[in-house]
């Protein structure tokens, strides 16, 4: 939903937000709103809500807040959505598919273990960089004082994540020799996925200054094999 990275030529392409479609002109010569097509509406308010969550130090966004930036009323936002967390579920399930899409093509094309992990974590970041906005779903900052289901649900992406990499790292351990295979990929998993949340948050808190792609050549050389 922004537009500001520069993926890895040797990265698969990365997913960006739906694009709205313009509606058709009115046949009246007389200026008039244009009424949004069937989903588009919808797509609108998911790209709107996003683009609220970029601004640095932005507060709890409103459907007040919302429907004002969009020029519509409260109630027409409710006729797209149930509730606000059911539209921050729209950001998440935009975020996993995203993500969880890439991560399938690296796992298909990837025989190299250590390559897979590598490049999980910079697509992943990648897709941050790339997503600000989405960034503060991911770390929780803008889901503070919503439902819990919608934390509880981000969590679980991490939780994929660290699967995934302790799925690639386990059969490199057990590639290298190593007599604990499982116990050393759940230690590395776990702080690969530390790594990756960290330099999440500080690009957050930062005010989306510092990149969360900075040095991560560099920075993988240390973490990975």
């Amino acid at each position: 939903m922004s537009h500001s990275n520069h993926p890895a030529s040797d990265t698969p392409a990365e997913t960006d937000a739906p694009e709205v479609a313009p509606a058709d002109d009115a046949p009246s010569a007389t200026p008039a709103r244009k009424r949004p097509k069937p989903g588009e509406r919808r797509i609108q308010i998911l790209q709107t809500l996003a683009g609220m969550l970029e601004q640095p130090g932005a507060e709890r966004i409103t459907t007040a807040a919302l429907a004002a930036k969009l020029d519509v009323s409260e109630a027409a936002l409710y006729r797209h959505f149930a509730s606000k967390a059911q539209m921050f579920e729209g950001l998440i399930e935009f975020i996993e598919s995203s993500v969880f899409t890439l991560v399938n093509q690296i796992n298909e094309r990837e025989s190299d273990a250590a390559v897979q992990v590598r490049k999980v974590l910079t697509v992943l970041l990648q897709f941050g960089e790339k997503n600000p906005g989405m960034v503060r779903v991911m770390v929780g900052d803008a889901l503070v004082f919503e439902n819990d289901r919608l934390l509880t649900r981000m969590n679980q992406f991490f939780d994929r994540i660290e699967s995934q990499l302790r799925q690639s790292l386990r059969a490199a351990a057990e590639a290298a020799g190593s007599a604990t295979p499982t116990v050393d990929a759940n230690a590395q998993a776990s702080v690969l996925t530390a790594f990756a949340v960290g330099r999440l948050q500080r690009y957050a808190r930062s005010g989306f200054k510092r990149s969360p792609t900075e040095h991560l050549d560099a920075a993988l050389n240390l973490l990975v094999a």
